[in-house]
């Protein structure tokens, strides 16, 4: 499960690719916007843009990286997801709409909220009438079991998130329906279908964020009959308003109207465009040359302009109004592994944290479109986040040596000390914060000798606890967004002990607390998921107060659309223009 989240980071990093260190005045910022927020941008991280029910046309959509897969047992890229609203259902799904209101779970092909039992370890969930997939045939329980089923044959349909594996499989070993010796291939015990609008989950234990699994793409009903393995994802049978015309590994994908959608039955999506087109390119100058000249609607990647066309965005009002710079819901970071000395002190890891530059390393990062100030470990839009909660005083955007020296005092190491930063050669803004730090630790007398490591060997180079103690490596350069929209999703696999693995690991600061692991206990056996993020914000203070992260910033990119799109808005939960909704006008 962790490997693979890993892979989920890559879509967003890349967009920080395209930003390059800037630095500007107290009064104005390099990009040439005020400090007042959001000024001159079209306002679609905060509303919805050019509202219209039109029907007609062509949606154009553009990336420069292909699509991992279309199966939804397989996909794991986050513009993927958000491409199979288009063609995907399942029984619940993050609401289209801007702000807060985008991070909640709606009914999807659910008929209404999951009844809860024996004691939060069962969901009961029912399901729509008048409900089918492309080829006209009804949408039963039965295949949204096979549908989850496939998550376990790993053996051929490896690639996406396995969550639903680690909690249904309880021990059963399940080895997917091409393996499952049931005559009708619903082997798998923990779910139960006792009539065709009735699916039924049986937990081991209450688990508050199962809802969100059941959003997931891999929660998708999948009919049997029409099933090809491997070969799905070339043509997988949809339930949305489009259907998968055609599909070329690394050219792109056309959707045209699947007839047997029915708007009456989803609350979520639009419909609007007659065609929707998928291209994929080589050349991102290009691309965005096309967008700024509305040749195509959007760059559905989500990682933001490229250099060049920033710069002609943030200096025309004209191009600005129609760009927005969102949070991605990731956030850039220093980890601090305790295995390696001098950090299994904490002072010595306070003194690295108040040392920093903040404000040098969002330059670093691109200057301020790139991200705001990091204060936490818990981005803006995850429930339990506090954006304020700042108890380094990180935002503040200055080194406090004064606090950094009376650390290193206190951990025993008055003159400094000497350690290594671990960075990916292959991200540039990545080494670039890596060069802020060893210059801003250097004032202090810590001496951090940079070495870039092959960033396609993550796994098992910074995801090796004994490869990073054998090579020194004290401080950990990385990334991270949330799989769902909850705490745990993003925060767990970070900071709970029992995801510490041998290889490809991402709890860098190997913190095993039993502080902290119980109170991930304990949000999963809330209620809800709005009861569960209290527990979420507790857990964040007491990472913070150990000292473990120096965050960077939380991700922001800059994101163009074609003036001619109608009911543009940023979902929260995704970071991207949700095209559940898009229409395309005259």
């Amino acid at each position: 499960m962790i490997r693979r989240k890993q892979a989920l980071a890559i879509t967003a990093v890349i967009a920080a690719l395209s930003l390059t260190a800037a630095c500007g005045g107290n009064d104005k910022k390099a990009d040439g916007s005020d400090d007042k927020g959001d000024k001159g941008y079209s306002g679609a991280t905060a509303s919805l843009v050019n509202a219209s029910d039109a029907k007609g046309g062509e949606l154009k959509l553009w990336s420069p990286q292909d699509v991992d897969f279309l199966d939804p047992a397989r996909a794991y890229y986050g513009f993927v997801w958000n491409l199979q609203r288009l063609y995907i259902r399942q029984l619940y799904a993050y609401d289209s709409k801007p702000g807060a209101a985008g991070t909640k779970l709606v009914p999807d092909l659910a008929a209404g909220e999951p009844v809860l039992s024996n004691d939060g370890k069962t969901y009961t969930v029912k399901i729509k009438d008048g409900v089918k997939f492309e080829d006209g045939s009804p949408i039963t329980a039965k295949d949204f079991k096979y549908g989850i089923e496939r998550v376990f044959a790993q053996d051929v349909l490896s690639g996406g998130p396995t969550y639903l594996i680690d909690l249904l499989d309880q021990g059963q070993k399940y080895p997917g329906p091409y393996k499952d010796t049931d005559p009708n291939k619903m082997g798998l015990k923990s779910v139960e279908t006792p009539d065709d609008h009735t699916i039924v989950f049986n937990l081991a234990s209450a688990n508050s964020d199962f809802k969100y699994l059941l959003a997931m793409p891999s929660s998708s009903p999948v009919p049997a009959g029409k099933d090809e393995g491997a070969s799905y994802t070339n043509k997988p049978v949809a339930t949305g308003p489009y259907k998968v015309e055609s599909f070329a590994s690394g050219k792109g994908a056309t959707f045209v109207r699947n007839e047997n959608w029915d708007q009456a039955t989803d609350t979520i999506r639009k419909g609007l465009p007659d065609k929707v087109t998928f291209t994929v390119t080589t050349n991102p100058d290009d691309m965005d040359q096309r967008l700024l000249s509305g040749d195509i609607d959007l760059a559905v990647d989500g990682t933001g302009v490229q250099q060049a066309a920033k710069n002609k965005i943030l200096k025309d009002a004209n191009l600005k109004k129609n760009a927005d710079n969102p949070y991605t819901g990731y956030i850039r970071y220093f980890a601090f592994p305790q295995t390696v000395a001098p950090f299994d002190n904490i002072e010595c890891r306070k003194a690295v944290i108040y040392a920093a530059d903040p404000k040098s390393l969002q330059n670093a990062r691109g200057g301020p479109t790139s991200g705001d100030l990091g204060a936490n470990m818990l981005p803006p839009g995850i429930p339990g986040s506090d954006k304020k909660y700042d108890p380094f005083n990180l935002t503040s955007g200055k080194p406090q040596l004064d606090k950094a020296k009376a650390a290193l005092k206190a951990c025993g190491k008055p003159d400094g000390f000497e350690t290594n930063i671990a960075v990916r050669n292959n991200r540039a803004p990545e080494v670039k914060s890596a060069e802020s730090l060893q210059a801003a630790l250097a004032k202090i007398g810590v001496k951090a000798t940079i070495d870039q490591y092959d960033g396609k060997l993550s796994s098992s180079t910074i995801g090796s606890p004994e490869n990073v103690k054998k090579k020194n490596y004290g401080i950990i350069v990385m990334g991270w967004g949330a799989d769902y929209n909850s705490g745990s999703g993003f925060l767990q696999p970070l900071v709970d002990g029992s995801f510490i693995l041998p290889n490809g690991n991402n709890n860098y600061t190997e913190v095993n607390d039993p502080e902290i692991n119980g109170l991930f206990k304990t949000a999963a056996a809330a209620a809800t998921p709005e009861a569960a993020a209290p527990f979420y914000g507790q857990i964040n203070q007491k990472v913070m107060e150990k000292a473990l992260y120096l965050p960077i910033n939380f991700d922001k990119a800059l994101i163009y659309h074609n003036p001619r799109l109608t009911n543009v808005y940023f979902n929260d939960s995704m970071g991207r223009i949700d095209l559940a909704v898009l229409g395309v006008g005259k």
